[in-house]
């Protein structure tokens, strides 16, 4: 019985152990000595680890580019003044999308908002009588 026990626990150390020792000793690693982590990254050759701007990819480095651009607000979500709201001239609301979430506070003493989705070509009227309207948002290329 002993001897069984120490067979397995010989073949188990032999699968196990010696594939990983050479894969974790092995000094040349063919992938990652041809790739530059860093190259196009960072701003001078002083510079070893990137900054923010560089790590970031998608939507944080739009908004990062929109920002050093001088554009505080890349996707318009700061609050809007309402303009006139009739039908003919609604309050224009900025979209990437097709459609947006809209909140509207009716009364200047309202503690609740009215929120309502707007639709692109679909001018809309809160229940208050004031129109919102959708449009697209001029999207600047920030060289990306």
């Amino acid at each position: 019985m002993a001897s069984l026990l120490t067979k397995t626990a010989a073949q188990v150390a032999r699968r196990t152990l010696l594939p990983l020792s050479s894969r974790l000793y092995s000094s040349e690693s063919p992938v990652y000595s041809r790739v530059d982590p860093v190259k196009g990254k960072v701003a001078d050759d002083k510079v070893d680890m990137p900054d923010t701007l560089g790590h970031a990819v998608g939507t944080e480095r739009f908004e990062l580019l929109a920002k050093a651009a001088g554009n505080e607000d890349p996707f318009e979500l700061n609050i809007k003044k309402r303009a006139k709201g009739t039908r003919g001239e609604p309050t224009i609301i900025p979209s990437m999308y097709h459609y947006r979430l809209v909140g509207c506070i009716c009364e200047e003493d309202a503690v609740s908002i009215n929120w309502m989705y707007l639709y692109k070509g679909e001018p809309r009227r809160c229940n208050c009588g004031y129109w919102f309207k959708l449009v697209d948002l001029e999207v600047p290329d920030y060289g990306q």
